[in-house]
């Protein structure tokens, strides 16, 4: 019994003092990044200059942060109207599992092969109600 406890001792003893002499290897350095020139910062009298050909507006987003798009279809969200424009279908609209057609009047549905239902600009979206009021 003795001798079992002095070997399991005897090989504790020499597992971590093989720890305690290892020596790390050192890390290789990441190399340095060359940094981009510096330029002056123009001067608060002189006009920033305009560059030509550059966009007038911004693009329309084709989605938008709060709603999903339509299921299939393509579509493009209008942020002035609140809801997404389908591609290809006049005057339809989509917004919250809705669609939204007019056609001298609002109708909505759930599906845009219908059943499509009357309503006024109070049934559709605050936009939409603007684009076509009644």
């Amino acid at each position: 019994m003795h001798a079992i406890a002095r070997v399991s001792l005897l090989s504790l003893v020499l597992g971590l003092s093989a720890c305690a002499v290892h020596h790390p290897q050192p890390q290789p350095t990441a190399p340095t990044i060359p940094s981009l020139p510096q330029t002056a910062p123009p001067s608060p009298g002189k006009p920033l200059p305009v560059t030509p050909g550059a966009p007038a507006s911004k693009p329309m987003p084709r989605t938008s942060a709060s709603f999903a798009p339509p299921p299939g279809g393509a579509s493009h969200w209008d942020p002035k109207l609140g809801v997404y424009v389908l591609e290809g279908q006049a005057d339809t609209y989509y917004r919250q599992r809705t669609y939204y057609r007019w056609d001298g009047s609002w109708t909505w549905a759930t599906s845009l092969s219908g059943p499509w239902q009357s309503t006024d600009t109070g049934g559709v979206p605050p936009g939409l109600g603007r684009l076509h009021s009644q």
